[in-house]
């Protein structure tokens, strides 16, 4: 959804009704994730992707009927191996898909959302997209971390335990920048399944921090900025740490590189890279990184260099699995020579990292492409009273 928030948003403000769908599961192959949306707008106009183009048509169908009459449903769809060219996946997976009329009565709290988003402030949606009660189906509960470390929640979802069971789960994803379908009985039990609700978390942006304002830097950071990060450049000559070098950044520290990611936020989703390559620059940068959970540690660097810097970590305490974190010499093999090359590498070894891509050529690896973000690639989706469109 934060893809095709601002539009959506937009069209809110504006008083106008729009047709929303959005990915509440996927499971086997799916080409977008949870929280995957599009738009229809009041005048037809189409707004993002549910699904890469396969179920494209059919969902515009759906919304703008809910557009226009208001009734939610939630569709399943699927295809089979014998018939992968109607309308469905073609990719032979499975996908859910919300679909909602949004406007100024039937989701009054999206303005407050949406600022929060654009400032970087953490909240989470969840809505109720599965019920025995048709009627309740579309409440939400909006929530946000309060001071004292609970949930200050906004909304209902039509009974006080359930919303107790909801908020406090709903917290826990969020820290976690989690989007995900949960499943509940009528009182929030946590071991029923009659209930699904939809969290969508729109944590702050994950961060990427790039040490060593060199060319290679910009283009990594151009890359971050593309792939959704907030995008640090540091380093510690104020004459080459410049915003006018680094327009892609979110911002342009000068600092010596130890000291600032010893005192800066970092959490398990940031990415770090190195690209200093110098050993009083690399040697304490590193030193603290290997002891930050990160989600992804690489340093630029010849075979020579990294033979150097990993004995003097070494002999500052490291051993082999702290090393193993590291990725040295950052990126993966494809060749490049240009910065732009090279962050090309570097992105896609982040994204492997990521997603647990092994970074092989897909023709060279079986199983499901898209990964990482279904109930897994043998499971198959819950029991569920959902419209099902599966061609045979």
């Amino acid at each position: 959804m934060r893809d095709v928030l601002d539009e959506l948003t937009a069209w809110w403000r504006s008083g106008a009704t729009v047709g929303v769908g959005t990915v509440v599961g996927t499971w086997k192959s799916s080409p977008r994730q949870p929280g995957a949306a599009m738009l229809v707008g009041p005048d037809g106009t189409v707004v993002g992707s549910v699904s890469g183009g396969c179920v494209e048509g059919a969902v515009y169908e759906l919304a703008t009927g809910t557009r226009d009459d208001g009734r939610p449903v939630l569709q399943r769809y699927g295809v089979s191996d014998d018939d992968a060219f109607s309308v469905g996946l073609t990719c032979g997976g499975i996908v859910d898909v919300w679909v909602e009329q949004v406007n100024r009565q039937t989701f009054p709290e999206l303005g407050e959302i949406a600022d929060d988003v654009e400032h970087g402030r953490p909240v989470a949606v969840a809505t109720l997209v599965e019920h025995p009660d048709p009627d309740r189906l579309g409440r939400r509960l909006v929530v946000r971390p309060a001071p004292d470390g609970g949930a200050a929640v906004q909304g209902g979802l039509g009974g006080e335990r359930l919303d107790a069971a909801v908020g406090d789960d709903v917290l826990g994803l969020l820290e976690q920048g989690s989007t995900q379908l949960v499943r509940y009985g009528p009182d929030g039990e946590r071991r029923r399944d009659e209930i699904a609700v939809f969290v969508a978390s729109y944590a702050p942006r994950p961060r990427m921090i790039v040490f060593g304002a060199i060319d290679f830097a910009a283009a990594v950071a151009r890359m971050g900025t593309f792939l959704g990060y907030r995008v640090t450049v540091c380093d510690a000559r104020e004459t080459f740490a410049t915003a006018k070098r680094f327009p892609d950044a979110d911002e342009v520290v000068v600092a010596w590189p130890h000291r600032y990611l010893a005192e800066t936020d970092t959490d398990e989703r940031t990415v770090v890279c190195v690209l200093t390559h110098d050993p009083k620059f690399d040697v304490p940068l590193l030193e603290v990184a290997l002891r930050l959970p990160l989600a992804y540690l690489g340093a630029m660097g010849s075979r020579r260099t990294n033979d150097d810097r990993s004995a003097r970590l070494r002999e500052l305490g490291f051993d082999d699995a702290d090393l193993a974190r590291l990725r040295a010499p950052i990126g993966l093999d494809v060749g490049g020579r240009t910065p732009e090359e090279t962050a090309v590498s570097i992105a896609a070894e982040i994204i492997a990292a990521r997603w647990g891509g092994s970074g092989a050529q897909l023709r060279q690896v079986s199983g499901p492409i898209h990964r990482g973000y279904g109930t897994g690639a043998d499971a198959g989706p819950a029991a569920a009273s959902v419209r099902v469109t599966q061609l045979s």
